[in-house]
């Protein structure tokens, strides 16, 4: 069955000023490298559709909604937080990532593609439930995983968070909620200083020194992720992929490559296969350092595919 790619023009128009490393040449460095690869071609695109109020507020508050959504500059730019700003294109860009999310989760669900990768942005893994922050306007992942729940009516679902910063917008919104497991690893000391102290009993947070390798990312998932998602069983799996741990990429100071994300999503894809049939949604999150970014996308994706 196929892997479908969802993404959308409106993704490339949000831009956060010159030099900002969250930029539109991020989304161009991936499709031209994977057309470049063959591996496009193996992928069934779909545009973003946008997401409404009623799936944003699974996720997110009424005022935060509301708040995202009036914000909207003219012209110029309009900080929400000292990293995080937006232009007159920020919110038609940030309501195609969450609904990236949407609807990969419905295609996955229907059984119209196995798995889905959402080659979007903004990114959304800081976003809390009440406020934006670190270049994130929704959270994507959570948007998706409350439509999986409360919309189809799944009683178990899962997120992997694999980027090198901590997805604390996700945690806050989902901690506690039995039917949700999160596991994620993380460079400790980095921001957004959050990760080592959970907040509630479904997270399994492991924090990784700087220069962490590939092979503290294996004895991790081996050792806390792959337990806990065999007994939690997980009838979706959600994938929150960044690849700013890199060895490439300066946002941090970790030394993965490219072989290491194609060993983690085929882990995870294993054990999808396990429990739910092989069904996975991934969402774009970090990754910053373009050649690598567009790498490590394609060895991600191809895990994805089977390819």
């Amino acid at each position: 069955m196929p892997c479908a790619w969802i993404t959308h023009r409106d993704c490339l128009l949000h831009e956060m000023g010159e030099g900002h490393p969250e930029c539109p040449e991020r989304l161009d460095a991936i499709s031209d490298h994977l057309l470049a690869q063959g591996v496009m071609g193996l992928l069934i695109p779909y545009d973003a559709p946008t997401a409404t109020v009623e799936q944003l507020e699974r996720a997110h508050t009424a005022r935060h909604v509301t708040e995202i959504l009036a914000a909207s500059p003219r012209e110029g730019y309009v900080h929400v937080d000292p990293d995080t700003s937006m232009n007159p294109h920020t919110v038609k860009a940030a309501l195609r990532a969450a609904g990236a999310a949407v609807l990969a989760t419905d295609l996955v669900l229907k059984g119209e593609v196995r798995s889905a990768f959402c080659a979007v942005r903004p990114p959304g893994h800081h976003a809390t439930r009440d406020a934006p922050m670190g270049f994130c306007f929704f959270n994507n992942a959570a948007v998706g995983i409350r439509h999986a729940l409360d919309f189809h009516g799944l009683e178990r679902v899962a997120l992997v968070d694999i980027d090198v910063h901590h997805g604390n917008g996700s945690e806050d919104i989902l901690a506690s909620d039995p039917r949700v497991l999160m596991c994620s690893t993380f460079q400790r000391g980095l921001y957004p200083f959050l990760g080592d102290e959970p907040k509630g009993l479904n997270m399994v947070n492991v924090g990784l020194p700087a220069g962490a390798t590939g092979e503290n990312l294996r004895a991790a998932v081996q050792e806390y992720w792959m337990p806990a998602l065999d007994a939690f069983a997980p009838q979706l799996l959600f994938v929150s992929a960044g690849f700013d741990a890199h060895q490439a990429d300066d946002m941090a100071a970790m030394r993965w490559v490219e072989s290491d994300y194609a060993w983690v999503t085929r882990e995870l894809v294993r054990a999808a296969h396990r429990h739910c049939g092989g069904r996975v949604v991934s969402l774009l999150e970090g990754g910053y350092h373009l050649h690598a970014l567009s790498r490590s996308v394609a060895a991600h994706v191809r895990e994805l595919i089977g390819a």
